[in-house]
This record gives C-alpha cells, structure tokens and sequence, in this order.
C-alpha cells in the first residue's frame, strides 16, 4: 500500500480536488492524507483568535467570509443536485458547528477542535466527489486512530494497531481518504500535529503500517539544492538519504516537514517528493540508500534565528555549567538548533522567541547576555565525515566576504552551519551556490 498526501495547494480550487484523480490510481490500494484547503487554516486560527479574544462579531464576519470561500467552491466542485446538496450540507454543518462556539467558553481545546475542522471539510469534499462521479472510496476518520501521548509525541503502535483494524473492514476496497494534521491527545480530546503536520501524518502512517513508500505531493519537483525562489536554475536532487533530507527540512526546506523524515527513517519506508502540478517529473526520493560519498548536495536556509551569547568567568574548568544554561531551555520548552563555545564564553540560537526574555532573565544570572535578532542559519548539506576534507574551506571561502556570526561543524556528517545576520541571506545563498555547483 502506498501512502499519498497532498498539501492545501492541491485541493486549493474546484479543479484542483478534481485534478486529484490525474495522479490517484482507484484501482491501486492506496491511502490519500489530505491537507485543509490553502488559506482555511490560516482562517480558523483567525476565528480562533477572535475567540479567544471574546470578540464575537468579528468571529461571525470571518466565518461567514470564509464560508462564502467554500459556498463558490462547491458551486464549481458539484455538477449534480445531489452531489451540491451534499457539499452544501457538509459546509452548512460545520460552519454552524463553529460558530455555535460564541455561546460557549472558549480555551485553548476549543481552539483546537475549530483547526480541525479544514481538514474534515477537505477529505469529505473529495470523498463526496468522488462518489459523484462514481468511483468508490472509503472515508477514514484520523480521530479514529492518529493518536499522542502526554508529550505530545505519536504513539506509532497504536496508530498501526488501530488503522490496521480498519482497514480490514474493507478488504475489497483500494481507495481511503483520511485528514493529516489532525489528532486525539492522551486525554482522547482533539489536537493536532502542529503546523505542517500533514506530511507527518503521512509519514506515521506509512511506519505504522509499514507502507511500500510515501508520496508528499506539493507545488513544486522536489528537494532542490538551494531556494528555487531566490536562486536560478537550481535543479532537484534525485536521490537524498533520510540524515540528508531531515536537515535539509529542518534548515529551511520548505518543501518537507522537519518531523516527517524521522517515522519513516525508523521504520525505512521511502518518501517520495512530487510535483501536483507536474505529476510527470521524477521529484526526490528519500531513503536509506541515498548518500553519495563525498558530495555536496544542497544549500538551505532557516530565518528568524536569535542569537543568545552568554560569557562568564564561571566556565572556566567548571564542570556542570552548560547543563546548568540548558536546562533553562528546557524549562521554557525551547530548542536550541546551533551552539558553539570556548572557555568562558557559549552561544546558542533559538527561532522560538515565545519565552525569550525569562529564559534571558535567568541565563543572566550566570554572566554577561548578549542577544542577536534578525539571523539567518544557512546550512550546507553533503558528505562531510571524518574521511572527507576540504570542504569546510570552500565553503567558508565562498562566505569570505561576509560577516559570520557563528560556525557549526563536525556535530554532524552532514551538514555544515552557519549564522549571519538575514539581511546577507540572499547574497550568501548566491555565492554559496557559485561556488558549490
């Protein structure tokens, strides 16, 4: 069985969800995780908002706004007067559902239950398409089995035990509709996977069940080796491994949930990257057999990176101290993603800011604090194990001329970091390209 999720792009319009057949084969058994519709989410955490701030009128001008978004999209998806009637039925229930939410108290649960409902509304779309046009498929509830603990970690055996029960309730059937991103927590109330978390959803099933591969189907042919946005004539990478694509995702590829890669690399099922708009090019696959020794294989890119250099006497042949200075990060819930240090002095950088000044409120205790905003980490991925040498020059030697604040290297065989400030982003991409490729 194979594994196919498409993002909010792809089930973006009308033609986009009917689009969807060009690439999903009925007569192939196959599970298909969707994404909500692109801008719904953003929408719902509008609303959200709205709630939470008990501004309850604009709450209904943006519901009805975003209904109407969906009242011209069913217009356009449903050609019979039973397939409408169903599409409209399917709005109308879940847009009341979410604005019944102002005659209740809002927190955070309820938040999350409204997030969850452009997926619900996405999957039941497509599955009442297709019954439209007759061609059969099994809508699968992920309530019904994608689950996490009380970290807020996927219980990967649950998930399999569960969606492989299922399943053989359908033993004649090839085709099953599921939503990604969506979830139930310890307490078995609704939650999610965070943004991005369709591609995660995917992956999880895929280990859970132990898929023949996973395919994420976005806007663009795959893994390139550096932003296609900002760099010409970049091409995609054929082949990566999974160490390759997980930094790679986490560093700033868009294309590919940081999260994802670690499900599939546990239980080594392939993921394939593919274009929706070009279902015909090759994309990237990632999988166990996809190094290449002693090549450089992309460039990437994470904004929003802050800086936090703390120098203290107190290092000096102190054991303890940087255990000290990390579990504040702890404490706070954030991830460091770069640290460098010397005797007396570490710095580390952090993109999640949410508790910056209490974390640098207790860090202070322990010496001099210096912060840096606005930061960029470019990473550099490839081959660089203890047997490879010269690479760390050349890429340094293509940043000479810019002003680095930090240097990662040798933590990992595959990537070498670095952080400068994000108004030398674009010239250090550019140059790094140059010089690379």
């Amino acid at each position: 069985m194979k594994i196919l999720k498409f993002g909010g792009t792809s089930v973006g319009s009308a033609e986009r969800i009917k689009g969807l057949l060009d690439i999903v084969n009925p007569s192939e058994r196959q599970i298909v995780v969707l994404s909500a519709v692109s801008g719904t989410t953003n929408a719902l955490v509008e609303i959200g908002q709205a709630y939470l701030a008990d501004k309850k009128d604009l709450a209904k001008d943006l519901i009805k706004k975003h209904k109407d978004k969906y009242e011209d999209l069913i217009k356009e998806l449903f050609k019979t007067e039973e397939g409408y009637k169903n599409g409209k039925s399917l709005i109308d229930s879940h847009f009341n559902f979410i604005e019944g939410f102002a005659n209740e108290l809002f927190t955070s649960i309820e938040d999350k239950i409204i997030l969850a409902q452009g997926e619900l509304i996405s999957t039941a779309l497509f599955h009442f398409h297709l019954q439209e046009i007759n061609v059969p498929s099994v809508l699968l509830p992920a309530l019904d089995f994608m689950k996490i603990d009380e970290d807020n970690e996927p219980v990967v055996g649950y998930i399999g035990e569960k969606l492989s029960a299922i399943l053989a309730k359908y033993p004649e059937n090839t085709l099953f509709i599921t939503q990604g991103f969506i979830c139930r927590n310890s307490f078995g109330e609704i939650d999610n996977l965070r943004r991005g978390g369709s591609d995660y959803t995917a992956s999880l099933i895929g280990a859970a069940i132990g898929a023949e591969e996973v395919q994420i189907w976005t806007d663009i042919d795959g893994m390139h080796n550096n932003d296609p946005r900002i760099i010409k004539n970049t091409t995609p990478i054929a082949h990566l491994s999974f160490d390759e694509a997980a930094e790679l995702a986490y560093f700033g590829a868009k294309i590919l949930h940081p999260q994802s890669v670690f499900p599939a690399q546990k239980y080594n099922v392939p993921v394939r990257l593919l274009n929706t708009m070009d279902p015909q090019a090759k994309g990237t696959l990632i999988s166990k057999e996809g190094a290449q020794k002693g090549i450089i294989r992309a460039i990437a890119a994470k904004d929003g990176i802050t800086a936090i250099h703390i120098h203290s006497s107190r290092m000096l042949l102190a054991y303890g101290f940087l255990r000290k200075v990390f579990e504040i990060f702890e404490r706070y819930k954030t991830p460091i993603d770069m640290i460098t240090t010397s005797e007396v002095a570490v710095s580390v950088t952090i993109d999640d800011t949410t508790n910056l000044k209490d974390i640098i409120a207790e860090v202070e205790d322990f010496g001099t604090v210096a912060v840096d905003e606005h930061q960029t980490i470019v990473c550099v991925v490839g081959d660089f194990g203890m047997n490879t040498h010269g690479y760390a020059a050349r890429v340094l030697d293509a940043v000479k001329h810019l002003p680095i604040r930090m240097i990662s290297y040798g933590g990992s065989n595959y990537n070498i970091s670095i952080l400068l400030n994000s108004d030398h982003k674009i010239e250090a991409l550019k140059s790094l390209h140059n010089r690379l490729f």
